[in-house]
């Protein structure tokens, strides 16, 4: 990424998108008080919403749940109608987003796919409605009035969505939502709610909970095999749940055009599990882990994909030879195909787009990271690197060369360090977030882990011997 392309993106800011986030932030402040007894300025919001979806296809469905709310009527379907509502508003925001970083960057995107999704399976339509049950009931009463008991009465939602394979990504959002709930009750007493994280949440949650919303069908997607080049790795953590998202350029067999796609792989968790022992709880795919922690390609055949997501399965893949990443940044990256974005995945902070950056200078002054390239500057952001990899601010703020996630937050683009190279005794050293896949490098960090032992193990251990009883 040059900086005549940092200039063009950080200097044309997209028409539309603050206002739209604006009425959003509107109906998030909305749901904190709840859509109970709404006043004059949750009424306000709520008016807003409809009139900025009225010449939609949404409008008259809208309109039609503002007037129940006011009435204080709302019923299910209404509050699905608000959360599509919201959804088509962040999904506006994003693609103005990402059409100005396609635009600086030079980036060719694919036309979306047609929806691949099947019909509901047996036994999801109880838990569906149970779930759709459980999210009225919070939007109705709003997060401060969130006590122990309806928090905890999400957990039995949970429970009987995940006894539903195809609705585990239902289940695993309605647990770190209650999980987060249950941590903040009393609510009220909280100095100030996530408005936006648990709005976010909620209406992804009431929007998968939908009859009609289908479930994801791998038999319908594109099958693809060929060489996957890995970028870099982006973890997603939460007290509950992580996933490790790799991000790289799929060259197809038969000679197509490079494409950029992204994988990943999760599982369920607690909240004394954290840093390199994360990588444990993946251990379902050593040939995944295996090409993370020592750089090579993957050799795939006939994974599906929808879109640029790549469904993993580690039995179809085999690692190849080493593949240097900034290699494959360098060569491939500028002229991949990059995917479009899955209708539900449309919000500002989903914008995640592989980038290259060297040559640049480091500003640490202030509270900042910041890269400059030939007089444009972009704000590094260092808060989301992950414990369970051996990148550091002081790497980043060391480094020449950084391979990353171009993202927007906050009213700003940012680059989230995926891997950093720097110069040590006129040598190229790099490293990278995966590295650790197979256990940490560092001899300090071995060490530590080594003395405190095998959490993982331990859990797994006391859990078997509870299900023995």
């Amino acid at each position: 990424m040059r900086g005549a392309q940092l200039t063009a993106l950080v200097d044309a800011a997209p028409a539309g998108v603050d206002a739209a986030l604006d009425v959003v932030a509107g109906l998030d402040d909305a749901l904190v008080a709840g859509l109970a007894r709404p006043g004059e300025t949750q009424l306000a919001a709520l008016g807003d919403v409809a009139a900025a979806l009225a010449v939609t296809p949404l409008g008259g469905r809208v309109a039609e749940a503002v007037a129940q709310v006011t009435a204080g009527a709302p019923a299910a379907e209404h509050l699905a109608a608000l959360a599509g509502a919201r959804a088509a508003l962040l999904g506006a925001a994003h693609d103005a987003l990402l059409a100005a970083a396609d635009a600086a960057l030079g980036r060719e995107r694919a036309a979306p796919p047609a929806p691949a999704a099947g019909p509901l399976p047996d036994g999801a339509a109880a838990p569906l409605a149970a779930a759709r049950s459980w999210l009225t009931e919070l939007a109705i009463t709003g997060w401060r009035g969130v006590g122990h008991d309806l928090a905890a009465a999400g957990g039995r939602t949970v429970e009987a969505t995940l006894a539903v394979a195809p609705l585990r990504r239902l289940a695993v959002l309605l647990d770190g939502l209650a999980g987060e709930l249950a941590a903040s009750c009393p609510v009220a007493t909280m100095l100030a709610v996530p408005a936006r994280r648990w709005a976010d949440l909620w209406a992804r949650a009431v929007l998968l909970a939908q009859d009609t919303a289908g479930v994801a069908d791998p038999a319908a997607a594109e099958r693809v095999s060929g060489r996957l080049l890995v970028l870099g790795v982006d973890v997603h953590e939460h007290a509950t749940a992580v996933q490790v998202q790799v991000h790289g350029v799929l060259e197809p067999s038969g000679g197509a055009p490079a494409r950029l796609v992204r994988t990943a792989v999760a599982a369920t968790k607690v909240d004394t599990i954290v840093g390199p022992a994360l990588w444990r709880l993946l251990a379902d795919h050593p040939v995944l882990l295996a090409a993370l922690a020592e750089r090579r390609a993957l050799e795939v055949t006939d994974l599906p994909l929808a879109g640029g997501d790549l469904w993993w399965r580690d039995g179809q893949a085999r690692a190849g030879g080493p593949a240097d990443p900034f290699a494959t940044a360098r060569v491939l990256l500028p002229a991949a195909l990059a995917a479009p974005t899955p209708p539900l995945d449309r919000h500002p902070v989903a914008v995640a787009e592989p980038v290259l950056l060297e040559g640049y200078a480091v500003d640490t002054a202030g509270d900042d990271v910041r890269f400059t390239v030939d007089g444009a500057s972009v704000a590094v952001d260092v808060d989301r690197l992950p414990t369970c990899g051996p990148l550091t601010p002081a790497l980043v703020a060391a480094s020449t060369a950084c391979l990353g996630l171009l993202r927007w937050d906050a009213g700003r683009w940012t680059v989230q360090p995926l891997a950093v190279q720097s110069t040590v005794k006129r040598a190229a050293v790099a490293a990278h977030t995966g590295d650790w896949a197979q256990g940490p490098t560092d001899a300090k960090v071995a060490k530590a882990e080594a003395k405190a032992g095998d959490s993982v193990a331990v859990l797994r251990e006391r859990a078997g011997r509870l299900l023995r009883r």
